[in-house]
């Protein structure tokens, strides 16, 4: 791998965004262990749009306005929806929340859906990893699929770090109630922000 690619994906890895945002959310609610998994989720979210993009479905997703606008307006609607939960959850960002800690499972699921429902990612392979592998040439299939997996070991190791560095502030962080309340009201009015984005940005 060429030392552009890995600095360009670094730099789309550690930008924030919906994962990010969900990530840092598990740690700091739950603990290192919810936001590992957590980054684990949204790795595994990155598998569809690689497959989509080594396929050609993402061809079809760029040429296609009803179905980016479905993929778009389902996604929308989902982080609105992690808007709600995290807004009425009130039992999220408190000392006891470990008293019923969500299961692994249903935070990958969440995890995978926050990146799944957001047809960004998949244009975005389509015109990332072209630029460094000949998609004509021997071997592109391959070379596509090598190119995916280091982007996705950088999102496991990155996201990884932000949970942790969440959970290692959790404690100080869910000892104030002030705090607490802003964090929740934060962290809800981000997924509100990223769904809008989503809502105004372009093919």
């Amino acid at each position: 791998m060429s030392l552009a690619f890995l600095i360009t994906t670094l730099v789309v890895v550690v930008t924030p965004g919906t994962g990010v945002v969900y990530t840092l959310s598990a740690g700091l609610s739950r603990g290192a262990r919810a936001g590992l998994v957590a980054a684990v989720g949204c790795t595994l979210g990155t598998v569809p749009h690689l497959v989509a993009a080594v396929t050609g479905l993402a061809a079809l997703l760029s040429a296609s306005a009803t179905a980016f606008h479905a993929v778009k307006w389902v996604g929308v609607g989902y982080l609105f929806y992690l808007a709600w939960s995290t807004v009425r959850d009130r039992s999220a960002f408190t000392p006891a929340a470990d008293a019923a800690p969500r299961s692994a499972l249903r935070v990958i699921v969440t995890a995978v859906l926050v990146n799944l429902l957001n047809p960004k990612p998949t244009l975005f392979f389509v015109a990332f990893l072209p630029q460094f592998v000949d998609p004509a040439g021997a071997g592109a299939t391959r070379g596509m699929l090598a190119a995916g997996g280091v982007f996705m070991l950088l999102t496991l190791v990155v996201f990884s770090g932000y949970g942790v560095a969440a959970a290692a502030v959790r404690d100080r962080v869910l000892a104030r109630p002030r705090v607490t309340a802003w964090l929740r009201r934060t962290v809800a009015g981000t997924f509100v922000a990223l769904g809008l984005s989503l809502v105004f940005s372009g093919r």
